[in-house]
């Protein structure tokens, strides 16, 4: 097959595969736009499950329905141990933008972009030279006196307040998309679960929708005990199998080809219905058939290919930033859960490598923090990458 018209590359297409079966999540998203349009209370949403499931793709759709809808909206990565200000002020920034094309007062316009301008230059240290404070970029002057108090929690509350009454000004909202929410640091998760506490109690038009691993919700009930009232969770998941051959046949289809049946059955046993997975496997079959439809010899011929593939960008990428100690740690993990998707207890993992738990402490720990595990339940430990055990019983 042509692999320039290979519709599972990266980028190809216009409705990528990872999207396939989240139309209840699009659904759901489409009725929390029209409620707070409407003024009608209405939780954020808060997106979770492992790598490779399509939550960052689900967030980039969910932030054009909302423009397609009039809404501002701006998403940005949290960074681990990274300040909050910088990127939510170039989100907003993008989002007041959005809204300035409906408004009809342009003053009121530069007014919120001034108190947005405010808040970004806090994120510079008290006593920074002039040359080493960051510049946002926003061409307005300051407006002091609103969010420039040095506390963020304070300051979101008051700038989220200004800027959903920019959106209320044209009859929308505002969305804010965070991507890997759990890296964000705890004194801004906290701020953030407080301003969406205050602005629901207003019925103001502004959402956070993040998106994270599983345990987020963790990390946000540990910081804010109500933090369970704000969000909706919803678990984003592998795709069943209607969904995975949809993925599969919908972009072939664009290119007027076909898998046939035993070639899907071959696809959805290699990938386990992970998003992910199913685009790199999609990929290596088109690039290895001769013609259409393709065929389960051709999915055989090619999974070596895709199996490389994930073994360097999806697999060893993450692995190369584990340390020897977090790594005996990951093997353990696989050892024990024979390479299967399955939580560990961390108790029977010490036991395996003849170790007390205290010492391994700090390699889950760091393991943790970098996202490689989470904590599936008190005393259990789990990968976030799906089929990394398998990976790791593969490596010497």
């Amino acid at each position: 097959m042509d692999p320039v018209r290979n519709p599972f590359a990266p980028g190809a297409g216009q409705r990528p595969p990872e999207l396939a079966g989240r139309d209840r999540e699009v659904d759901a998203f489409e009725i929390v736009l029209e409620r707070v349009s409407r003024g009608r209370p209405e939780r954020s949403l808060v997106l979770t499950g492992l790598r490779g499931v399509g939550k960052t793709v689900l967030l980039g759709e969910l932030r054009s329905m909302a423009v397609r809808a009039g809404w501002g909206a701006g998403k940005i990565e949290a960074r681990p141990e990274a300040d909050l200000r910088r990127p939510l002020s170039a989100a907003l920034h993008r989002a007041i933008r959005d809204l300035a094309v409906r408004h009809r007062a342009p003053d009121r316009v530069d007014e919120v972009l001034g108190i947005l301008k405010a808040f970004a230059l806090r994120s510079a240290p008290d006593g920074a030279k002039l040359r080493d404070r960051w510049q946002p970029g926003i061409d307005v002057p300051v407006k002091a006196g609103r969010a420039d108090s040095g506390d963020i929690e304070i300051d979101l509350v008051e700038l989220f307040t200004e800027v959903a009454e920019l959106a209320a000004d044209v009859g929308t909202g505002v969305a804010i998309l965070i991507d890997e929410m759990q890296d964000l640091r705890p004194d801004d998760i906290s701020a953030l679960c407080a301003a969406c506490h205050e602005l629901s109690q207003s019925r103001a038009p502004l959402v956070v929708v993040g998106a994270g691993l599983p345990h987020l919700p963790a990390v946000l009930s540990a910081s804010k005990s109500y933090s369970e009232r704000l969000f909706k969770y919803v678990r984003i998941g592998q795709l069943d199998r209607p969904d995975a051959d949809f993925a599969l046949l919908a972009p072939a289809e664009r290119e007027d080809a076909s898998f046939d049946h035993e070639a899907l059955d071959a696809l959805f046993e290699a990938s386990s219905g992970y998003p992910y997975f199913v685009q790199a496997y999609g990929k290596a079959a088109w690039d290895a058939a001769p013609r259409s439809p393709i065929s389960a010899a051709d999915v055989k011929l090619a999974a070596p290919e895709a199996e490389a593939e994930l073994a360097v960008g999806f697999f060893g990428s993450r692995y190369e930033r584990a340390t020897p100690a977090e790594r005996e740690y990951l093997r353990a993990m696989a050892e024990l859960t024979e390479g299967r998707d399955e939580p560990v207890g961390t108790a029977g993992i010490a036991d395996h490598l003849a170790r007390r738990a205290s010492s391994l402490s700090p390699a889950r720990d760091s393991l943790l923090k970098k996202g490689l595990v989470f904590s599936a339940q008190r005393g259990q430990i789990a990968f976030t990458v799906p089929h990394f055990g398998r990976y790791l019983l593969t490596q010497a």
